[in-house]
């Protein structure tokens, strides 16, 4: 995708909330104003420039930190609620000094997920956060805050997953799937940010414009460590911020009816991986969950690869939980429209919640927060004799590792000061897990196109 030049303007502003936002107590304003390590303000300014910096090309949250040293947000206290003072912030979130109304949409946005998640599920006895269960709930619960469950609407939307640092030709493939998804009344729900996060949304939203739809979804989820490297895009209509990538991940596959995966790196093979662990346990094999690989013939090579090692990694039967679809958009959305049919239909056998996947399982080792230490990562247990759910949570874990050290400011703090993380296991898994890595670097899939990549990692058999 072309670049965008930064603005070199900056802009300072007194911004109020877009809708609705509950009054703020002051115990709530002072912890989103202390910088202390009890406090939110860092979060908060963090999150805050990403949806400000909305289409920026830097996938580098140290990055955008640096560009932007002096960017500071407050929040205000007023008798007829809250607003938030902006210093500082980047000029092209802003038209004839007036914040642009979706920008400004999601800025609130993050300020609501951030207090909620402060308040009502962090220090909340009711959410058990050691216990699988008490994780779902916390999940449900934020994403019901948020509004984005719907209890009138038939199963319609497809979680799309893809790098946000593709090709052109792989970019104008996600929005050719996404405008035959939207023909067929499909919503779309991604991680939010560009690339193959946007393609599909703004292919959508011209099929929705064709067919008068009258409700037209484009659900973003992310969380704050990831939001640098993948902002916003302005499709986003309904953006939810949750707390870590654990949580992120079990949101999409509690909401979503069925998966599509374009190509992409590392963040991509990591939700691969979290997919496939969850689908491979025994009591979810029998749930219909569409699950289809696609791009465009130039990405045929990429796909065969992440085939070729699951089939190495996992065997055959793991195989058989997803389609792969190369060059053929009508033929994805065909699919993953039958696909969402059975979906319903099983739900409804059931009487089970169309909005909400509750019967799906989740293990507790894919809910349980991941910190990438180098002594984390080099303990994680790699090993093709463990049981299958478990070798996918230790791989996802690994991919999740190379992410924060790719784009996350604590990931690539660290390895500057210690050095690439330490990836080591048995000597087969080793070198099927190399081979992808090299495959990814190669295909310049680690970074924005046009970057020297850097490996944060090495792998040792």
């Amino acid at each position: 995708m072309p670049r965008r030049f930064e603005s070199t303007t900056s802009v300072d502003a007194l911004v109020s909330p877009e809708g609705s936002l509950e009054v703020l107590s002051q115990h709530e304003v002072n912890r989103l104003r202390d910088t202390s390590r009890n406090g939110h303000h860092d979060l908060l300014r963090r999150c805050a420039l990403a949806v400000l910096s909305c289409g920026s090309p830097l996938d580098d949250s140290k990055a955008l930190l640096e560009l932007h040293p002096n960017f500071d947000i407050e929040v205000l206290q007023q008798d007829r609620g809250i607003r938030l003072q902006i210093t500082q912030a980047p000029g092209d979130a802003f038209v004839d000094g007036v914040m642009i109304r979706g920008i400004r949409e999601h800025l609130f946005a993050v300020l609501r997920d951030l207090v909620y998640v402060s308040n009502e599920i962090e220090i909340n006895p009711r959410y058990d956060l050691h216990s699988s269960q008490g994780i779902t709930d916390a999940v449900f619960h934020i994403l019901r805050n948020a509004h984005v469950l719907r209890t009138n609407h038939l199963p319609n939307l497809v979680v799309c997953w893809g790098g946000h640092s593709i090709s052109r030709e792989e970019y104008e493939y996600t929005k050719d799937v996404g405008y035959h998804l939207g023909l067929r009344g499909l919503d779309i729900c991604t991680g939010c940010g560009p690339g193959a996060m946007k393609g599909p949304m703004k292919g959508a939203n011209v099929a929705h414009a064709k067919q008068r739809t009258p409700i037209r979804r484009y659900i973003g989820i992310s969380e704050p460590g990831i939001i640098a490297a993948e902002a916003p895009n302005p499709i986003v209509n309904e953006l939810v911020i949750m707390p870590d990538i654990e949580k992120r991940l079990e949101a999409f596959v509690r909401l979503g009816h069925g998966i599509i995966v374009f190509p992409g790196g590392v963040g991509t093979a990591e939700e691969i991986l979290y997919l496939l662990g969850l689908l491979s346990n025994p009591e979810n094999q029998q749930q219909p969950f569409p699950v289809i690989f696609t791009g465009p013939a130039s990405a045929e090579a990429y796909f065969r690869q992440i085939d070729l090692f699951i089939q190495q990694v996992f065997g055959e039967e793991m195989r058989q939980r997803y389609q792969i679809i190369i060059d053929n958009p009508p033929a994805v959305a065909r699919a993953m429209k039958q696909g969402i049919s059975q979906v319903t239909e099983y739900r409804r056998q059931l009487n089970d919640a169309f909005y909400f996947n509750w019967r799906l399982k989740v293990d507790l080792i894919f809910q349980e927060p991941f910190e990438p230490t180098h002594s984390a990562m080099a303990e994680l247990e790699l090993n093709q004799e463990l049981p299958t759910n478990l070798l996918a949570a230790n791989l996802r874990r690994a991919f999740s590792g190379i992410v924060a050290g790719n784009v996350k400011e604590q990931g690539i703090r660290a390895i500057e000061e210690k050095g690439p993380f330490q990836i080591q296991g048995d000597p087969k898994l080793m070198r099927s897990l190399d081979q992808l890595l090299r495959a990814f670097v190669s295909q310049g899939r680690m970074k924005l196109a046009g970057d020297t990549y850097n490996p944060c990692y090495e792998v040792i058999s």
